[in-house]
């Protein structure tokens, strides 16, 4: 994701929050995993 702008950067939504979240540079590696836009949504997984 080099070199991309901002605004041209991939998206998803939060299963938790139902939020759009934009990919980060700590998720190169599996953004194919990523289902939670926060550690908070991902400590509700389990109450959802």
């Amino acid at each position: 994701m080099k070199g991309v702008k901002k605004e041209n950067l991939p998206t998803k939504i939060c299963a938790i929050c139902k939020k759009p979240f934009s990919w980060r540079k700590k998720w190169a590696k599996n953004w194919d995993e990523v289902k939670y836009c926060s550690g908070r949504c991902r400590s509700l997984k389990a109450d959802s």
